[in-house]
């Protein structure tokens, strides 16, 4: 049993404020499947998500990606706190305020040293909007949550 996984899971389809960072609750998504390895978030286009145009800002995509990613990794339970040693991020199609978006991410790779991980986001139309991946490597810290 993986208790980080299993509280995430207990999480589901609830608000997560009182496990999660201040950024995590502030992007303020639903949590909607916890599994080793693959995370799935939903999250509602706020206006001040957004860019001069209206769009969900490329920061709130990144931010998105970012946090999604570090969650599914820090659920695979491993001994030491993973950190993003680099993001990569393509932008492909914008959301619109009010637009509901989903994050879904994926665990590559897990190393002893390095975890490689991806995700996307799409809206509800199924249109990929944004993909990343992801390179964390293991600090020599204990994990904290």
């Amino acid at each position: 049993m993986n208790p980080i996984l299993e509280m995430f899971k207990a999480h589901i389809d609830k608000p997560m404020s009182d496990i999660a960072p201040p950024l995590t609750q502030w992007l303020n998504g639903t949590l909607l499947k916890a599994e080793l390895g693959s995370f799935e978030m939903s999250f509602k286009v706020r206006k001040e998500m957004t860019n001069p145009a209206g769009l969900l800002h490329g920061g709130i995509h990144a931010s998105i990606l970012d946090d999604i990613i570090g969650m599914t990794v820090a659920a695979l339970g491993l001994p030491n706190l993973y950190v993003s040693i680099n993001l990569h991020i393509d932008f492909l199609h914008p959301a619109r305020i009010g637009e509901t978006v989903i994050a879904k991410s994926t665990v590559i790779r897990s190393g002893k040293t390095i975890v490689n991980a991806a995700a996307e986001i799409y809206n509800e139309k199924g249109q990929l909007l944004s993909k990343a991946t992801s390179n964390l490597a293991n600090t020599g810290m204990p994990a904290v949550l």
